[in-house]
């Protein structure tokens, strides 16, 4: 073929194969169809909390995993140090994932979750991070004793070593159960207790029992209980003795029955005897009383003050008193607040009436003090939760609608106290407990160092009762 015919042919050659395929101006072949779209580029947007390379994360995390709007999570996988998975829970609507209960302390974790979008373009996202070695924790130091026999006052009183920010939960981490049965509800006073009471007085021979389930609990941010202990305790016999301020008088009942009435001093118009149901919480054999640690400066210091009895935290006492006049007993009000009654030096006369009455007294016996003049005791001072109505009580409760929020006042010894101290030992667990409180779990004690007295010693040849 000449030259020219092959060019010819060459030209023609490329003009069918535009006419087959389709060609564009520049000369670029392209198809009969719309170009295909390019890949999404869109991603959806995870993210894990906390960070990774995190340290030092609470127990309680926060650990979650959250996706945007439009985006939904399609698995996370969370394991510990060993690989073992940890359970969690992913949300209806696939948009978080948080894990189940609290991490255990000291360890190092995994998360890695994955996600897509609703063009369903996919995402995933990796998280590395370790807990705190240890967190603070937490025990409730109980009254009464675990095996005790108590009187018909006696509530179950829990004083927390730290402060308590989730009530609800602790509250239901306990259980208190009677036999026969008896409604039994719950009342904070502040954050750091929790008593338990029926409507009115035990029924003697209730078998009480007590159930705390804290350890693992978490309290507060970062603070978690250690304590599983079961309590148990019996209601003796019943005994409430009425005090009768301007009477000068006690009169003891026992089921009902009028057994013994005693001549008795209160405290002066200055320095009253509190009014209300008081609940005996301490007994002390010897005691001392002194004035310095309530502000009354040197005015006394008793060192052996017999057959002494707690009736509130602030410091009244029903107590023996060898150096007044016996006749101010059952004639006048002489005392800075205690309730004073005739006794002997040493502690060791049965037949005096502060040495029978401290022999015939139990721990959770009751003392209903009356009179003319006299501020009532608060509900908080002391075991004497029974000054408070039922309406009232109930609505101490974490557990009911509009519960506790505000602590109650703490107790603060006036001029009209004193201080008395015994050798019993301290229970030490983290915090000191409240009289007659257990501390440990399964360890149980009783302070009685520094506890505050309502007495006050008198000058040489003075007819005054403390």
């Amino acid at each position: 073929m000449r030259p020219g015919l092959r060019v010819w042919a060459r030209r023609a050659a490329a003009f069918g194969l535009c006419l087959l395929t389709g060609c564009d101006g520049s000369g670029v072949l392209s198809g009969g169809d719309d170009p295909a779209p390019p890949p999404p580029a869109s991603r959806p947007a995870i993210l894990v909390t906390p960070g990774d390379g995190s340290r030092e994360v609470a127990p309680e995390g926060p650990v979650k995993v959250t996706v945007a709007p439009g985006g939904r999570l399609e698995s996370v996988r969370f394991r510990d140090n060993k690989g073992a998975e940890l359970p969690g829970t992913l949300a209806e609507d696939g948009a978080s994932w948080t894990p189940d209960g609290l991490l255990p302390l000291g360890g190092t974790f995994s998360l890695d979750a994955s996600a897509v979008d609703r063009d369903g373009a996919r995402a995933t996202r990796h998280s590395k991070f370790s807990t705190i070695a240890k967190a603070r924790t937490f025990v409730a130091f109980f009254t009464p004793e675990d095996g005790s026999t108590v009187g018909v006052g006696m509530p179950v009183s829990l004083r927390f070593s730290r402060p308590i920010a989730d009530r609800a939960a602790v509250e239901r981490a306990v259980r208190v159960t009677a036999e026969p049965a008896v409604p039994v509800a719950a009342h904070w006073f502040g954050d750091q207790r929790l008593d338990f009471r029926p409507e009115q007085y035990w029924a003697p021979g209730t078998k009480v029992g007590l159930a705390l389930r804290f350890k693992g609990l978490q309290g507060a941010p970062g603070e978690l209980g250690t304590q599983t202990k079961d309590v148990r305790f019996t209601v003796g016999r019943s005994q409430v003795s009425v005090v009768d301020l301007d009477e000068h008088t006690l009169t003891v009942r026992q089921g009902g029955k009028v057994v013994r009435r005693l001549k008795i001093s209160g405290g002066t118009p200055e320095h009253s005897t509190y009014l209300g149901a008081m609940v005996v919480s301490e007994k002390f054999k010897v005691t001392r009383m002194n004035s310095q640690t309530v502000g009354l400066g040197d005015e006394y210091d008793i060192k052996d003050v017999p057959h002494a009895m707690r009736l509130t935290t602030s410091g009244t006492f029903i107590h023996g008193n060898y150096w007044a006049d016996p006749e101010v007993f059952g004639n006048d009000n002489t005392s800075h607040g205690c309730i004073g009654l005739a006794d002997a030096k040493g502690g060791g006369a049965a037949e005096t009436p502060a040495g029978w009455l401290f022999e015939h007294t139990l721990t959770g016996d009751v003392i209903e003090v009356r009179g003319s003049a006299g501020e009532a005791v608060p509900p908080h001072n002391g075991l004497n939760g029974w000054n408070l109505p039922w309406a009232q009580w109930l609505a101490g409760s974490a557990l009911v609608p509009g519960g506790p929020a505000t602590p109650a006042p703490s107790v603060s010894p006036s001029g009209s106290s004193a201080a008395a101290s015994s050798a019993a030992p301290a229970t030490s667990a983290g915090a000191r407990p409240a009289p007659g409180a257990s501390g440990t779990p399964g360890v149980s004690g009783t302070r009685g160092a520094s506890a505050t007295a309502r007495a006050s010693a008198p000058p040489a040849g003075s007819p005054t009762v403390h």
